[in-house]
């Protein structure tokens, strides 16, 4: 069989770098195993690749295809489901009505009521604690002047 040039492939698709770049990404499927839709005809994976456009055995769209999900960083992510948006509609709607549970209580939005109790006994602790502690209104206690030795040898 001929050999097999892009002239032969310029007519299957128009521009090419994009026939370059699509005929690269079927010999690297090639070789990774995909099934071939020609005999190879003892040519090397990018001349099959390049045969195959040509004679129209593969989709160039599915390859170009192929080729930008090979080069996206960014992944598509699928759309929640209806039955998962009402999910999320009711949970919003709990931590909505725990938020003033909370205001009407007098507590700040971001503490639950256990941590809630858990300060509470913190600040009472607190208080016992500055009870015994001294305050700067009180004078310490003097110390015996004999006690304290000049340093003089």
């Amino acid at each position: 069989m001929a050999r097999v040039t892009v002239e032969d492939c310029i007519t299957k698709v128009p521009n090419r770098f994009d026939l370059v770049i699509m005929a690269a990404q079927r010999a690297r499927a090639i070789s990774a195993g995909s099934t071939l839709t020609l005999e190879r005809d003892d040519d090397r994976n990018p001349v099959v690749a390049l045969r195959e456009i040509a004679e129209e055995t593969v989709d160039p769209s599915e390859l170009e295809q192929t080729v930008v999900k090979g080069l996206q960083k960014h992944i598509e992510i699928d759309e929640p489901e209806e039955e998962e948006m009402d999910l999320l509609a009711i949970q919003q709607e709990i931590s909505g009505a725990m938020e003033e549970d909370a205001k009407q209580e007098g507590l700040p939005e971001d503490v639950t009521e256990g941590e809630a109790a858990d300060a509470a006994d913190t600040d009472a602790a607190a208080a016992d604690d500055a009870e015994d502690a001294p305050t700067a209104d009180e004078t310490p206690q003097e110390t015996d002047t004999d006690d304290v030795k000049d340093g003089e040898g």
